[in-house]
C-alpha cells in the first residue's frame, strides 16, 4: 500500500508540472531606481503593485532594474535577459542616470535603439518610458534629451510615455527626501501610466 500511495504521489506531481499552464505573458521591467524601488521597501514598488492588480492573473513580472543602471548598463545586461526569460513584453526605463551625468546624448539614443532592435529581435515588444532632467547642463541639452524618448518611439513605432515621473514630481509629498526618487505614495500613480500603455497592448 505504501509503494502504490507513492507512485500516486510522484504521477501526480509529475503531471500538476506536464500540464501546468504557463502565464499568458511575461513582462520584463528594465529600468533603473525608479523601479528597482529604491528607497521603500521592495514590495511597495510600482513593480510589485503590478503583480498584485488583476490584470496580471496571467502575467509574469521580472524586475531586473538596477539602481543607478544606464543605459550602457542595459544594453550590456539585454541580451542575457532575454535569453534566460523569454519575455513577451519588455519596459524599458532608461536614460535618467546617463542625463544627470551629462552623459553623450547620442550615445544614450544609440544604446535605447540597440535595446528596442534587440527586444523586437526577440519577438517581444518593447514600451519605452520617457523621461526628464532638469537643466543642470543648459536647456538645450536637457530639450535634447527629452525628445530623444519621441523620436525612437516614432522611429520605431512602439508605445512610449512621455515623462513616467508626470504628476508625481510636481508633488512634494510623493517624493522622497533627495528631491528624485518617489516615494510610496507615488507608486500607484507610475503603475497607472505603465498600465495605460500594457493594456491596449495586451488587448491587440
Amino acid at each position: 500500500m505504501f509503494v502504490t500511495m507513492r507512485w500516486v504521489i510522484i504521477i501526480f506531481f509529475f503531471c500538476t508540472e506536464l500540464y501546468a499552464v504557463p502565464p499568458a505573458h511575461v513582462v520584463l521591467v528594465l529600468g533603473d531606481s525608479i523601479s528597482s524601488a529604491y528607497g521603500i521597501a521592495p514590495q511597495k514598488g510600482w513593480v510589485a503593485l503590478a503583480r498584485q492588480h488583476a490584470i496580471s492573473e496571467n502575467i509574469q513580472w521580472i524586475n531586473a532594474s538596477v539602481s543607478g543602471e544606464t543605459t550602457a548598463g542595459g544594453l550590456e545586461r539585454l541580451p542575457a535577459l532575454l535569453k534566460l526569460h523569454s519575455p513577451t513584453l519588455v519596459i524599458i526605463e532608461l536614460g535618467a542616470n546617463d542625463g544627470l551625468r551629462g552623459y553623450s546624448i547620442e550615445h544614450m539614443r544609440r544604446n535605447l535603439a540597440h535595446m528596442i532592435e534587440l527586444i523586437k529581435k526577440a519577438s517581444a515588444q518593447p514600451i519605452l518610458l520617457g523621461m526628464k532632467i532638469p537643466p543642470n547642463y543648459g536647456k538645450r541639452y536637457a530639450n535634447h534629451f527629452h525628445n530623444s524618448y519621441q523620436l525612437l518611439a516614432k522611429r520605431y513605432d512602439i508605445p512610449w510615455h512621455p515623462f513616467f515621473l508626470a504628476e508625481v514630481i510636481q508633488r512634494p509629498h510623493w517624493m522622497q527626501a533627495d528631491g528624485i526618487h518617489p516615494n510610496t505614495q507615488a507608486q500607484a500613480q507610475l503603475l497607472d501610466h505603465v498600465l495605460s500603455l500594457l493594456i491596449p497592448v495586451l488587448k491587440n
